[in-house]
């Protein structure tokens, strides 16, 4: 496996590292971008900026606000980008509702799980087959569960393919600062006081100075709030 070999990938900047894996991963490389979140966002914008034809990839689950399908026809307009929107089995979510509900996830952290399992897990675990390395906003300040995330790794989940986290160190000022002097688009919920969002039904607005995940999954405990595509469910102590 191609890795940075020169210096450590800790002492590197997000450009830096976005160069780096553009030269060695392109095309078979991709950002996984919700356009939920501006960290997202910020990647995107860098990435294009170092390669117009980088690849960004949606993990449509079906239960996304209009708002999130607004920003993603804003960012193929603004960068004239293919976003690549990917889908979970049909099959598997209607027998889930068929057997649950549409609302499951309400109603146990195994249920709410198993929804995030069908709907976002399975389609990008299918998605990665064949791809090299693949791309992130996670940040550590953001969940307990993130707190040593590393700027780059190896995702053994995922075949050993890369996985990249190049703003891992940022704060959410840094983000901001980015968003504000690059004019990045954003989703319009942030300003109805949604710092992230992600499904509809999974997520609401928070009040100022309440943590910023926490109108994710706001029912469960923070130590729970994954979806399992980034922490599996033992990690993020589901208690299965």
């Amino acid at each position: 496996m191609r890795f940075i070999r020169s210096r450590k990938p800790e002492a590197l900047t997000a450009e830096e590292i976005l160069t780096w894996a553009i030269k060695n991963f392109h095309p078979h490389l991709a950002l996984s971008c919700s356009f939920g979140a501006r960290e997202g966002l910020v990647l995107l914008d860098l990435m294009h900026r170092i390669e117009p034809r980088s690849r960004v990839f949606v993990i449509d689950t079906g239960r996304l606000p209009q708002a999130t399908y607004d920003l993603i026809d804003r960012v193929r307009d603004r960068y004239r980008k293919t976003v690549e929107v990917i889908f979970p089995r049909a099959a598997d979510v209607e027998a889930m509702v068929r057997e649950k509900g549409f609302n499951l996830f309400f109603e146990s952290i195994a249920n709410r799980q198993l929804c995030c399992r069908l709907r976002k897990v399975e389609p990008l675990d299918r998605y990665l087959v064949g791809m090299d390395a693949w791309v992130t906003g996670l940040r550590r300040d953001q969940n307990p569960t993130r707190a040593d995330t590393p700027k780059v790794e190896i995702d053994a989940q995922h075949g050993g393919i890369v996985k990249l986290n190049p703003i891992a160190d940022w704060t959410p000022e840094d983000v901001l600062k980015y968003v504000r002097e690059h004019d990045v688009p954003t989703n319009r919920l942030h300003a109805e006081g949604y710092p992230s969002v992600g499904c509809a039904p999974c997520s609401r607005a928070i009040a100022p100075g309440d943590d910023p995940r926490a109108g994710r999954w706001w029912w469960e405990s923070p130590d729970t709030r994954e979806c399992g595509i980034h922490v599996g469910e033992e990690e993020a102590g589901s208690g299965i």
